[in-house]
């Protein structure tokens, strides 16, 4: 399992605006963007990344994941703060 096969994942099965994944060695952290989020308490929010990616880490191909979840408008603001 690699960064781009769990962005794929994460694309095709959740209505994200923005996804990126990062890491290797089954470890990993993924920053999810959608509207979404902003009505969804932020264990929801979790919940609903690890979902598409259960069988993954049942099998030990995705072994630690940290996930961070933004607004569109957080994740705007974000960038801005952190000159991106």
């Amino acid at each position: 399992m690699d960064a781009a096969a769990i962005e794929d994942i994460l694309r095709e099965q959740l209505d994200l605006t923005e996804v990126y994944v990062n890491g290797e060695n089954a470890h990993f952290s993924v920053t999810a963007v959608s509207d979404e989020f902003a009505l969804m308490s932020k264990v929801k929010q979790q919940q609903l990344i690890y979902a598409p990616l259960m069988q993954y880490i049942a099998t030990n191909e995705i072994h630690a994941l940290s996930i961070k979840t933004f607004t569109v408008e957080k994740w705007r603001k974000a960038c801005l703060l952190n000159g991106l």
